[in-house]
């Protein structure tokens, strides 16, 4: 396993090393268990969450010329994966509240299961059989539904899945689904469609300028720098390049690094957090990246609705609503 050099905390360029791009293990999901699963899909139970760095690196990989797969299915791959007995860290728990503005608490925010069992989503989308290759693919929307608030203290269990595959005018669609459970009861439910884009697609029919509605009156103003990509991907384990690197950004079409969605829609629940019920589902689409850097406009407007914008232009970022 590849060691994390020491790095002092400030960096001069806050972007990450090689060695943060290809940390930790990976759990191997055999052959065999993927054939058994051919017919329906079928469970697939993990001893431990995989390392996220590594499949990181094995999606680099699958994309580069001569070495990765030219081929993906026209199908979701017909298995779950599963694992059991997670637990929560407090310490990372504290530094992810740090990075999006959460307080601290004993119980967790709406976002940070999705976190903790990222690594398992991770793999599945990492799978020969997943219809698009991670790298490149574009986060377009997330709806997370809390049942209960959630003590700090208990182990969580957690299955992923794929389901419905869809064309889009520029590539397909496909919802990852994760479900958190805390003594066999659902407590928490994500879903997050992603994007793949492919050649061959129609880009679709652009959006007049003159058509984009005034954003509403600004509650809040951020100044985001490159370190939002660079802290988030280290509390949250999401390493992609975009985010993270001006390199890797320009390999898929950005200019500069952009943050995370989920960053985003995590930051605009802090910024919520006094006025969210104890049970509630929160959706939001991600519209145009974010850059960084950049200063952005958080809009809260009545029926708990809020909107993240850019602070100059008015573009919207996210668009989301809670429920």
């Amino acid at each position: 396993m590849a060691r994390r050099r020491d790095r002092p905390e400030e960096s001069g360029d806050g972007e990450l090393s090689v060695g943060d791009l290809i940390e930790g293990p990976t759990e191997v999901v055999s052959p065999a268990a993927l054939a058994a699963a051919r017919t329906g899909r079928d469970r697939v139970e993990l001893a431990a969450l995989p390392g996220p760095g590594a499949l990181y690196r094995r999606a680099l990989r699958d994309v580069l010329p001569g070495i990765g797969r030219s081929g993906r299915p026209d199908a979701v791959p017909p298995v779950e994966l599963a694992v059991a007995g997670i637990t929560v860290d407090r310490t990372h728990l504290a530094g992810y509240d740090r990075v999006c503005g959460f307080r601290l608490a004993d119980t967790l925010p709406a976002t940070y299961p999705h976190v903790l069992g990222f690594p398992l989503a991770l793999r599945l989308m990492t799978l020969p059989e997943f219809p698009f290759p991670l790298a490149g693919v574009v986060h377009v929307g997330n709806r997370i539904t809390v049942h209960r608030p959630v003590p700090a203290d208990v182990p969580w269990n957690f299955v992923v899945h794929a389901e419905h595959l869809r064309p889009h005018p520029r590539g397909r669609q496909v919802d990852v689904v994760l479900v958190g459970s805390v003594d066999g009861e659902e407590v928490w439910r994500g879903v997050s469609t992603y994007l793949g884009r492919e050649r061959g697609a129609g880009g679709g029919a652009g959006r007049d300028p003159g058509e984009r509605p005034e954003p509403p009156a600004a509650t809040a103003h951020w100044r985001l720098t490159p370190r939002v990509g660079t802290e988030y991907a280290r509390v949250s384990g999401d390493h992609n390049p975009i985010h993270t690197s001006r390199l890797g950004a320009r390999l898929f079409g950005f200019g500069r690094p952009i943050a995370h969605g989920m960053w985003s829609k995590a930051r605009c629940l802090a910024a919520l957090e006094n006025r969210l019920p104890a049970a509630y589902t929160v959706e939001v689409g991600f519209k145009l990246p974010v850059p960084l850097p950049s200063t952005v406009a958080f809009s809260a407007v009545p029926g708990r609705d809020f909107t993240l914008h850019d602070a100059r232009t008015g573009r919207p970022h996210l668009v989301g609503t809670v429920r």
